[in-house]
């Protein structure tokens, strides 16, 4: 598996893998080809289906400024390698084309041309879950303590910054108002979730503060804003805003959320290895899902949880998000996306307090569930996969001019 440096990738929203891949992916081509009078970028599949909603031309057109941009779309063409494909060109003064490279968006900002040999980015020797805690069982360790010893020099220090995006991120959020960009006319609601949250006690203040938490980064994310990818930016609401409330509600120390994002980090990187966390390959099961997982495992070491434990909570958080189809309505990260952020922010709680209240022991392992996520990702038809050509897309959508 990679570092989990990949799974945790800070840039602007709102999508990372139809935004952030790209905008890197359009960066790359123009350090090769400089001297091009313009460009054509042929986008197909999810890429072509929701790149308008998505930004994706935006963030094309921006990286290869101030040269023309020529865009063909192809929502209806599925290169084999992965979904979310763009193909580069340049264009001569005379309108000559040459310098065909054509990439794929992989989920969380990640990008490959489908032949570059990355084994010597694999740093961990063991990904499977079962393994992993073989090991921790083994060696008296926990997931954390695996990943310190994997990484390489400077990982905690990626993760400290991650954590300050993640916390400016909430605290943005719970500031700005307004109506979100992109013609749903979808106001923020973070703001006032957070201040009606002050009038409640106890149970329902904590619940609803990680509701304003969770939204407040998604909504961040639907602007544009500067975000962490959780695994993706779809689902970056869910772990900072589980953490945020571990932080201000409980007193964890940054210290010890650290360590918690490189548990959450493992866990993303057991999913994208084995299976994947593109909406666009599986579904939002890959991206909330894995993102519920993340949040499930990190609360879970904090509050004490037992390596077992740890993997029962994320096990569960995947588990119960099997089959979520993604659906966004006019190709925005938006409806059903954001509340998404903030159920599975709360539903990970609860995955912790049900993880702590047991043994540890439990059927079904995350290994499995990782694969059956796989499966029924490949099994859904690719109008649920990112395309807003079924679902909440087809029969919510209002129309957009």
């Amino acid at each position: 598996m990679d570092s989990i440096r990949h799974i945790y990738r800070i840039g602007f929203g709102p999508s990372s893998s139809h935004t952030m891949g790209p905008s890197l992916a359009a960066e790359q081509y123009k350090k090769h080809y400089p001297e091009a009078h313009s460009y054509r970028v042929t986008l197909y599949g999810s890429l072509a289906a929701t790149g308008k909603g998505h930004l994706t031309d935006q963030a094309i057109i921006e990286m290869l400024a101030p040269k023309e941009v020529q865009f063909t779309w192809k929502p209806q063409t599925f290169l084999p390698f992965h979904p979310n494909a763009v193909t580069f060109e340049s264009i001569d003064k005379e309108g000559n084309f040459s310098n065909e490279w054509t990439v794929y968006s992989t989920g969380g900002g990640a990008i490959t041309d489908g032949t570059e040999n990355r084994l010597s980015e694999k740093i961990y020797p063991l990904t499977k879950m079962t393994d992993i805690l073989n090991w921790c069982t083994k060696n008296g360790r926990t997931f954390w303590e695996y990943v310190h010893i994997h990484e390489s020099p400077g990982y905690l220090e990626h993760l400290t910054e991650v954590w300050e995006v993640m916390q400016q991120a909430v605290q943005s959020g719970i500031e700005n108002e307004g109506v979100l960009p992109g013609g749903l006319n979808l106001p923020r609601k973070a703001s006032s979730y957070f201040i009606r949250a002050q009038s409640l006690k106890d149970s329902l203040k904590s619940r609803s503060l990680v509701f304003a938490y969770a939204l407040a980064v998604s909504e961040e994310n639907a602007s544009g804003g500067r975000v962490s990818t959780a695994p993706t930016c779809g689902s970056s609401g869910v772990l900072p805003a589980v953490l945020y409330h571990a932080k201000h509600a409980h007193g964890f120390s940054d210290s010890k959320i650290t360590k918690a994002l490189a548990t959450a980090g493992l866990i993303g990187n057991i999913v994208k290895e084995n299976a994947s966390i593109s909406g666009a390959e599986v579904g939002c099961q890959g991206e909330i899902g894995t993102a519920c997982a993340m949040a499930s495992a990190a609360v879970n070491q904090l509050f004490g949880g037992t390596p077992q434990q740890i993997e029962y909570a994320a096990e569960m958080g995947l588990e119960h998000h099997l089959g979520l189809t993604c659906d966004p309505i006019g190709g925005l990260v938006q409806v059903p996306c954001i509340e998404r952020n903030a159920h599975a922010a709360a539903r990970a709680l609860d995955c912790n307090m049900y993880a702590l209240l047991s043994d540890g022991k439990h059927f079904v392992s995350f290994d499995k569930i990782v694969q059956t996520m796989k499966v029924t990702g490949r099994d859904l038809p690719s109008l649920y996969r990112e395309t807003a050509e079924g679902g909440l897309a087809l029969f919510a959508a209002p129309d957009l001019d």
